[in-house]
C-alpha cells in the first residue's frame, strides 16, 4: 500500500511539474542538463567521462571533460543549443566546430519540392554509406531528405568528410573511419 502511494504521489508531483513547465515560456536549463547535452553529443555515458568541467558564463555555459577517445569542449548556450564544439582526439589532433544557434523549420510544400528536385544518388561502396548514414542519424535526417551527398576518405587522418544539403543549408560531418562515429558537424 506504501508503494502505491508513493508511486501516486509521483505521478502526481511528475504531472504538476509538466503543467506547470507547459505555460513557462522561458524554461530554466540546469548545469546537469547542460552537461548531459554535451555528453549526448559526444557519444559518452557519464562513467566514460572524467575531468569534467561546466564554467558559467553570461550567454552560455562552457563544458569540458575528457573520455577514452579523447577531450571534449562545448559553448552551449544558456537555451541549451550547441554554439561550439572542440574535439581533440587522444593522439592530439584537433576538430573544431561551430553550429548556428537557431535551425529553420522546413514546411511540408517545400520538404515534397526538395524530393522532387532530388538527382540520382552516386553509389558509395560500404565504409562511405556506413559514414553516411552515421552523419545522417547524427543530423536525425534520412538519406532521402537530403541533396548533393558527398563522402571522401582523408587517409592521413582516418576520416571521412560527409557532405550533403539540407533546406539549401550545406552540412559537413567528420566521422571516425574505424568506428563511424561522428566527431564533428557543421553547417554553413
Amino acid at each position: 500500500m506504501a508503494k502505491r502511494r508513493k508511486r501516486n504521489s509521483f505521478i502526481i508531483l511528475a504531472s504538476t511539474l509538466l503543467l506547470t513547465g507547459c505555460g513557462n515560456s522561458e524554461l530554466e536549463i540546469t548545469q546537469n542538463d547542460i552537461l548531459e547535452v554535451a555528453r549526448d553529443d559526444a557519444n559518452a555515458t557519464k562513467k566514460e567521462c572524467s575531468n569534467v568541467s561546466i564554467q558559467e558564463e553570461k550567454k552560455y555555459y562552457t563544458v569540458s571533460f575528457d573520455t577514452t577517445t579523447g577531450s571534449y569542449e562545448y559553448k552551449i548556450g544558456k537555451d541549451g543549443i550547441i554554439q561550439e564544439r572542440n574535439y581533440k582526439r587522444s593522439n592530439s589532433e584537433e576538430v573544431s566546430t561551430t553550429e548556428p544557434v537557431e535551425k529553420k523549420k522546413e514546411t511540408k510544400v517545400e520538404t515534397e519540392t526538395k524530393k522532387e528536385e532530388e538527382k540520382p544518388s552516386t553509389s558509395f561502396d560500404e565504409n562511405q554509406q556506413a559514414a553516411i548514414d552515421a552523419a545522417l542519424a547524427n543530423a536525425g535526417l534520412a538519406q532521402g531528405d537530403v541533396t548533393d551527398i558527398d563522402c571522401t576518405l582523408d587517409e592521413a587522418t582516418q576520416q571521412y568528410t560527409v557532405t550533403f544539403t539540407f533546406q539549401d543549408i550545406k552540412n559537413i560531418c567528420m566521422v571516425d573511419a574505424a568506428t563511424f562515429t561522428v566527431l564533428s558537424s557543421v553547417q554553413s
